[in-house]
C-alpha cells in the first residue's frame, strides 16, 4: 500500500494513527505531495480528482481517499475494528465524534490558507473570524463530550487528538487550553499513546 501524504497534514496524521493502532504502519510505503491548493499536480489529481490527500493506493490500482474512508479501510485490514464500533449507539458517536474533530480541522486550514496563501491585499479578516468561531465552537462541544468518551481509542477519539494536535501545530497562540480546561488533561493522557507520538507532525525537510 501506498499512501500520498504530506507530514504536516492532521488528515494524514489520523490515517497514519488509525495505522498505528491497526499495527499496519510498516505496510505503508509513504510518498510525499504537497496539495498545494493553489496549483493542481497530475500526480496527485490521477488517483484523486479532488487534488487532496491523503490517498491511499492500493496493490491492485485501487485509490481510496479521504480520511474517514481510508481510515475505515485500515481499521478492517489490520483487525482492529473497535476503532468504528458496530452499528448502533456507540458507532454514531464515534462517527459524529469524526466530523466534530474534521469541521475543526476544516476550519482551521480555511483560517491558515486565508492568512498565509491569499495575497495580503486580498485577505478577508471577517471570513478567518468566522472559521476561528467555529473552532471555538468544536472545541466548547469537544469539552462537553469528554466524559462521554470512551478509554478505548475510537475514530472519534483518534480526530479529536489529531485536531488538538493541528492547533499546537499551527495555531500556537490560541491558547486552547486555558479555554478548556477540561479538555486539556485528556488530550495530554491520549497524546501520550504511541501511536500519537509516532505522527506528531513535522516540516519535511530536503
Amino acid at each position: 500500500m501506498r499512501l500520498i501524504h504530506a507530514p504536516t497534514s492532521p488528515f494524514v496524521r489520523k490515517v497514519m494513527v488509525v495505522a498505528h493502532e491497526s499495527g499496519l504502519a510498516d505496510a505503508i510505503e509513504t510518498v510525499f505531495n504537497p496539495a498545494s491548493p493553489l496549483q493542481r499536480d497530475p500526480a496527485l489529481t490521477d488517483a484523486n480528482p479532488l487534488g487532496k490527500i491523503p490517498v491511499l493506493e492500493l496493490a491492485d490500482g485501487t485509490a481510496l481517499y479521504d480520511s474517514p474512508v481510508i481510515c475505515e479501510y485500515l481499521a478492517g485490514l489490520g483487525g482492529a475494528p473497535g476503532l468504528f464500533p458496530a452499528a448502533g449507539p456507540a458507532r454514531w458517536a464515534a462517527l459524529t465524534q469524526q466530523a466534530l474533530g474534521d469541521g475543526l480541522l476544516d476550519a482551521a486550514l480555511a483560517a491558515r490558507y486565508e492568512a498565509t496563501l491569499r495575497p495580503e491585499p486580498l485577505r478577508w479578516e471577517g471570513w478567518r473570524d468566522i472559521q476561528l468561531g467555529k473552532i471555538a465552537g468544536a472545541l466548547a462541544r469537544m469539552e462537553a463530550l469528554v466524559p462521554e468518551l470512551p478509554e478505548a481509542p475510537s475514530i472519534g477519539t483518534i480526530t479529536f487528538g489529531c485536531a488538538l494536535g493541528y492547533l499546537d501545530f499551527r495555531f500556537p497562540d490560541l491558547d486552547w487550553r486555558g479555554r478548556h480546561p477540561g479538555l486539556a488533561p485528556w488530550f495530554a493522557a491520549f497524546d501520550a499513546r504511541p501511536a500519537m507520538a509516532a505522527t506528531r507532525p513535522h516540516e519535511r525537510r530536503g
